[in-house]
């Protein structure tokens, strides 16, 4: 165990140079926000997908947009609309007129990062098409099935302020975001350095490229190979099921509060992100801490209040924190 530990950690040593490189150039364009873009790693890292949510004017999109730039990799950004339509998303078949046949026409789901911008305004079969890109990491057009390109990453916003004119995601759909990150407004000195940044016209910071996809490919096999212990798989499986059978965790006045505990994907997916903090991190093994880290943005879209807790104004956040103050940590 301690050579394998040895070997894996200078493997990780080598294969992660590009993280403190990549933070580096995030930070000439975005100032502050540095739990959304290690959030953003760990989607790239473990290949799951980011729900983003915060009202306008918090760097999203330039986020985003900014990090395609340093992966070298194609990015599109889709505004989505209440009249936005599948074929907008996919792309659809069209009648050359020379060749007297139909051929396909891309859509702009075929780039490597897409920002799905405000998706809650779009309708359900937009959001169905979308389901299928991210889940099989494919669409059909035609009779025909296409392969999207890897990475393949969405990272979708919405804004939780306007709900008017909009259509909620449903739970299937929200559960297919490994992530979801709620931001915050930056703090006086963070903004004071945006206003010396940003307050002129025509700014523009360039960033040079400092890792490409195959690097981001390559490293999410080394995150796979980094090791976590049994006590800390079953302290994950723990955590999930508090939020599924809260009494047998001494927690019985959750039951009137929690409507639908975690999926099984929370356990999945919190063992990947653990992972990847653990490798952002430069260590080839997983600690409690790091699980405590990334859980809240892996459980808040994946435990649904019944009406007393709305009535009670209790927040899943509250939620969450009675269960990591109380399952036991190995």
């Amino acid at each position: 165990m301690s050579f394998n530990l040895s070997e894996l950690n200078k493997k990780i040593e080598k294969e992660s140079v590009f993280v403190q490189d990549l933070k580096k150039e995030m930070a000439k364009v975005i100032v502050g926000q540095a739990v959304m873009i290690e959030r953003l790693l760990i989607g790239l890292l473990c290949n799951g997908h980011i729900l983003l949510e915060g009202v306008p004017g918090l760097a999203k999109s330039l986020t985003v947009s900014t990090l395609a730039k340093i992966i070298h990799t194609s990015f599109r950004r889709i505004q989505f609309t209440p009249d936005l339509l599948p074929a907008d998303l996919i792309g659809t078949m069209i009648y050359n007129q020379q060749k007297a046949s139909f051929e396909v026409k891309k859509g702009p789901i075929f780039s490597n990062i897409i920002l799905a911008d405000e998706i809650n305004r779009s309708p359900a079969k937009v959001q169905a098409a979308l389901l299928e890109a991210m889940q099989e990491l494919q669409v059909s057009i035609g009779e025909t099935t296409h392969r999207l390109d890897d990475p393949f990453l969405v990272l979708a916003t919405q804004n939780p302020i306007e709900q008017e004119g909009t259509y909620p995601l449903p739970e299937a759909q929200v559960d297919r975001f490994m992530l979801k990150v709620i931001l915050n407004y930056p703090n006086k000195d963070e903004e004071l350095e945006i206003i010396k940044r940003m307050a002129h016209p025509d700014t523009q910071i360039e960033v040079k490229t400092v890792v490409k996809p195959a690097d981001i490919i390559r490293a999410r096999q080394v995150v796979d190979e980094i090791y976590i212990d049994e006590k800390i798989h079953k302290y994950i499986v723990d955590i999930v099921f508090a939020t599924r059978e809260p009494e047998a965790y001494n927690l019985n006045d959750l039951n009137e509060l929690i409507h639908i505990g975690a999926s099984p994907r929370a356990s999945i997916y919190l063992a990947m992100a653990s992972k990847a903090k653990a490798f952002i991190e430069g260590r080839g093994y997983v600690t409690p801490e790091d699980v405590r880290e990334v859980l809240w943005d892996i459980l808040r879209h994946r435990i649904i209040l019944t009406f007393e807790a709305e009535a009670e104004e209790v927040t899943v956040e509250q939620i969450i924190r009675r269960i990591i103050d109380t399952v036991e940590v190995p």
